[in-house]
């Protein structure tokens, strides 16, 4: 008896039904069977599934002899199934890589729950992917089973059958069936969730939901919407025999409203001269079903006619109309008012003492601006550091008695019209009016491997959505650049030709890296949860520009934490970019809970987390450049090279001058750790010859040395040793700059 049948209905679906049924077929987890049911589609889905079960043994096809429908397609499916689980997946849709092995993961965690629910991504035609807003749910349930009595808001998620699993005999005991026409989820959905007694969730996205440009059923404009009322009312229908449920009328009422009147404000959905009868029959409902308790406010138009509901849609357009307008209005004011104040500021001298930091964005006390401004305070507090911080939430994440203001507001505009220096790792908005006598010191965020501004030119897609000349414009700001190394020198005058100097000071937040006494990792180690005596790998991957959305799993890590034993433990860390995207929810975030690995990516100071590691595994991120400075070993896992040199650009081959040893595949990978190599007296070799080139500037003084040099104007001693720099390679496109 396999684990989980999968029931998949088809109807004019052929141009997806291979990609749904290879996502099925390749998932790692292999102890399922596939009904998949031809309801008969007049198209090529019922050859393409017979093709398939030629092939796999685990699929069985149903060739209906009239179309049914999709609820009774998916009923026509499940006295055919023989799993623990049932699995309804709609024939367009797909499911995530190692989608089915972390709900066994999760089923056999819970103890079989009647019900698991999981999470989704939309994936749009046109290549966007957005993960399920209400996702934090399935997170803020907790560890144990519970009820929809105990979890109420485990009903605010999307209510269709394609989220969950569902236990066979829960489902047969109780009877549970699909009715015919639309919107046939809502009298499965809420009878299964209200009878269920135990509840789990599966903070992971393992489907993604097709948004497709047509042919969405629900998105055809037609009066087989009106089935939405005889589908609520098998909804009452069932609660009314079950008295135990009786408490669930008063919700069900509202969700009711809700749903009907969300259908009948959809410009898609009802033709025009349906919607008034559409209305009426939701009134009727509405009032059939009423309870006791008070009618909402956003419902109370059910209890009038459709003349006053559409009064009320127009007066609120026309209400929205008048306040975009107001506000618009109001912004102009308010920017002539600003105007006006930033002319009387910048009459005014400039603070020689006043130096305004941001990092990423205005995120907080991080990175080069954040070393040199503790550097600062510790050795020039006659100045006064104001960081820039993008909203109340960040502000608060600030650690003690540092100084801020809020991005565009009347405090940013006052310091930012008088500081004498502005330090920064992200370009300062184009707003910012650089002064006469102002002094701009641009820290960027570490050596350069890819591309980057002008050099992206003559790459259109990792250029994508970024305005390059506005970029070099806002650069023409800097005074100074901050170079670790003359590789960094070159691309940083190549890539932004703009008038600056480069200051051969080192990366100030590499300062602790450098100066890092032995055992400096440890109480970061304490604070990700590892175990003493674990030899910590750190997987740090970057983005990918020739995705939509930057994410690519180049690494099963759920495999990788397995074969790298119990002795060792996985730190993950994402780029920047993708910590508030899908990425984590993918099987990071799931992994981290089960503690199979630590997700770090939260983590504000990298830097925390390159001490805490033994050894960086990475592909092509800037991270390796500073974690050389730790003199540790480094492995490249660069299976997907060529692809990200051709979409990206990259200054020089990684894989041909790399910090330690290459693999091109997980194979390469593993075996490396297998055997004990990645920590051989060829990693060390490698790496000595990287940190000449890459590190040569990082001496432990580098945030001392802007600080002296760059906003204090004082000579700073030379380093014990000067290092020339030399050529570079010939496989450095700079060589020739």
């Amino acid at each position: 008896m396999p684990r989980f049948s999968i029931i998949v209905p088809c109807f004019k679906v052929q141009g997806f039904l291979r990609e749904c049924l290879d996502s099925v077929l390749e998932q790692s987890y292999r102890d399922l069977e596939v009904i998949a049911v031809d309801d008969r589609s007049p198209d090529g889905c019922g050859a393409i599934l017979d093709e398939y079960a030629a092939r796999d043994d685990r699929v069985r096809v149903l060739h209906l002899p009239e179309n049914a429908g999709l609820g009774r397609a998916r009923n026509a499916g499940l006295p055919h199934a023989t799993g623990d689980y049932l699995f309804f997946l709609d024939s367009d849709d797909t499911l995530a890589p190692g989608a089915l092995r972390a709900t066994a993961d999760r089923l056999d965690e819970t103890g079989d729950p009647d019900v698991l629910v999981f999470d989704y991504a939309r994936t749009y035609w046109w290549g966007g992917t957005r993960r399920n807003a209400l996702a934090h749910v399935l997170a803020d349930c907790g560890e144990d089973t519970f009820t929809a009595a105990e979890r109420p808001e485990i009903l605010d998620l999307l209510m269709v059958v394609w989220n969950k699993v569902y236990r066979r005999d829960f489902v047969e005991s109780n009877g549970f069936r699909f009715p015919p026409g639309y919107y046939e989820d809502t009298p499965w959905t809420f009878p299964v969730m209200l009878s269920a007694q135990r509840i789990a969730t599966l903070d992971r996205i393992c489907l993604y939901y097709r948004q497709r440009r047509q042919g969405n059923i629900l998105s055809t404009t037609s009066r087989k919407h009106f089935d939405i009322h005889d589908q609520y009312e098998r909804v009452f229908a069932f609660v009314g025999s079950r008295p135990e449920l009786a408490g669930w009328r008063p919700y069900l009422h509202r969700k009711m409203g809700e749903h009907c009147l969300d259908i009948l404000a959809k410009p898609d959905r009802l033709p025009p001269s349906d919607k008034a009868e559409f209305f009426r029959r939701t009134a009727e409902l509405f009032r059939a079903h009423r309870t006791a308790e008070p009618v909402p406010d956003e419902l109370r138009v059910l209890e009038g006619g459709y003349r006053a509901y559409r009064a009320r849609r127009l007066a609120g357009r026309a209400g929205r109309e008048l306040a975009r307008r107001a506000g618009q209005a109001r912004a102009a004011a308010g920017a002539r008012a600003q105007r006006a104040a930033g002319a009387v500021q910048a009459r005014r001298p400039l603070d020689p003492h006043l130096v305004v930091y941001s990092a990423f964005s205005h995120r907080g006390v991080l990175g080069d601006p954040g070393a040199v401004y503790r550097k600062a305070r510790e050795i020039a507090p006659q100045l006064r550091g104001v960081w820039v911080v993008r909203d109340e939430e960040t502000a608060a994440r600030l650690p003690d008695g540092v100084e801020h203001v809020l991005l565009d507001s009347p405090a940013y505009r006052r310091v930012t019209a008088r500081a004498g220096f502005f330090v920064n790792n992200v370009n300062w908005p184009g707003s910012l009016v650089k002064r006469p006598g102002s002094v701009h010191v641009h820290t960027h965020q570490g050596t350069p491997l890819k591309y980057m501004a002008a050099d992206l030119l003559d790459r259109p897609g990792a250029r994508y959505g970024v305005d390059v000349p506005q970029m070099l414009r806002r650069a023409d700001r800097w005074d100074h650049s901050l170079v670790a190394n003359p590789h960094s020198e070159l691309v940083w005058e190549r890539a932004y030709p703009c008038h600056f100097a480069s200051a051969r000071t080192g990366s100030p937040r590499n300062d602790v890296l450098v100066n890092a006494a032995e055992g400096a990792g440890a109480a970061v180690r304490a604070r990700l949860g590892v175990p003493e005596g674990r030899t910590v790998v750190l997987y740090a991957p970057t983005r990918r520009e020739y995705v939509r959305g930057g994410h690519v799993d180049r690494i099963d890590l759920a495999r990788f934490a397995a074969d790298l034993g119990e002795d060792h433990t996985l730190v993950v860390r994402l780029h920047p970019s993708l910590a508030a995207g899908p990425a984590r929810g993918t099987g990071l975030a799931e992994l981290h809970r089960r503690g199979i690995l630590v997700d770090a990516t939260d983590e504000p100071h990298v830097e925390d987390v390159l001490l805490a590691a033994d050894v960086l595994v990475t592909d092509y991120s800037a991270l390796m450049f500073d974690y050389a400075n730790l003199d540790r070993p480094v492995v490249v896992h660069a299976d997907d090279r060529a692809a990200y040199a051709a979409s990206r650009g990259t200054y020089f081959d990684i894989t041909a001058e790399p910090p330690g040893h290459v693999s091109r595949d997980y194979r390469e990978l593993a075996r490396l750790f297998a055997s004990g190599s990645w920590r051989d007296e060829e990693s060390a070799r490698l790496r000595a010859a990287f940190r000449e080139r890459f590190c040569v500037f990082d001496d432990g003084r580098a945030a001392e040395r802007v600080v002296r040099t760059l906003l204090l104007g004082e000579p700073m001693p030379q380093r014990a040793t000067v290092r020339v720099p030399g050529p570079a390679t010939a496989r450095d496109l700079l060589a020739s700059t």
